[in-house]
């Protein structure tokens, strides 16, 4: 009997020690990657990011670089999108002033396609202390409700295409939901076109100079982004508080 006791006192201890192993190791591991991603931010993405605040210095540089210039700029753009700290805006607004509109548009969303897949895949591979390296877990529950609301997709799409929602978010977000790769691909293709298009069309009103139609489209684009954030809330709010209703 004792024998017995001994061997369940046994297994009950290596379950905790392995448990504890296991928060010890996803501990390490968080810690490991944050750092890693705040080198590669001040490394990487600081410079990145002031290279690209300076629309007129970039455009030369890609002119002068050419087919490199261009594949330089959609890694800079899909290293955007994966490390969620980077505003997106400045590499959108520079691709307009150096592409022009339509190219610009082309490459920020072939960019931003391969970018949101690639955090995609990241995500369901490491799962969510590789999430919780760039968002805390309020900004995270509140969009729970996307993991298990039957209209989850054509939510993910309409939060997407409302400019100033926290499009980064909701990217590594899906990875925590059972949504298909392809859907996935479709909607955060097809949700960033109204931002992508509206910086880069800015961008290349500055390029050319017409100054007053560029503060236009970022006025408007602001007026909107900050409606966006509104509805966002709301939508949020609501979804969390018929949640709460049904749960009691």
């Amino acid at each position: 009997m004792d024998l017995v006791l001994w061997g369940l006192e046994k297994i009950i201890m290596d379950s905790i020690s392995d448990k504890k192993k296991q928060k010890i190791v996803a501990a390490a591991a968080l810690i490991i990657t944050a750092l890693l991603t705040a080198l590669v931010v001040w490394k990487v993405g600081i410079p990145v990011v002031k290279f690209a605040g300076d629309p007129q210095a970039f455009r030369a540089w890609v002119e002068s670089k050419g087919v490199v210039g261009v594949l330089a700029f959609v890694g800079m753009e899909i290293l955007q999108v994966v490390i969620a700290l980077l505003p997106g805006e400045f590499f959108e607004i520079a691709a307009g002033y150096a592409f022009g509109a339509v190219e610009g548009t082309v490459l920020c969303f072939i960019s931003c396609a391969i970018g949101s897949m690639l955090v995609y895949l990241l995500v369901r591979t490491f799962g969510m202390w590789l999430v919780e390296v760039f968002f805390s877990r309020e900004k995270l529950e509140k969009i729970r409700f996307l993991q298990t609301d039957e209209k989850k997709t054509i939510l993910f799409l309409i939060i997407f295409m409302i400019p100033g929602t926290p499009k980064d978010l909701l990217s590594y977000f899906a990875g925590l939901t059972d949504m298909k790769p392809v859907v996935w691909l479709l909607i955060c293709s097809v949700g960033r076109l109204p931002s992508i298009i509206t910086s880069t069309v800015g961008g290349d009103a500055i390029g050319t100079q017409n100054y007053g139609f560029a503060a236009a489209v970022f006025i408007i684009t602001m007026v909107i982004s900050l409606g966006g954030i509104l509805l966002y809330n709301r939508l949020c709010k609501r979804h969390n508080e018929r949640k709460e209703n049904n749960g009691n």
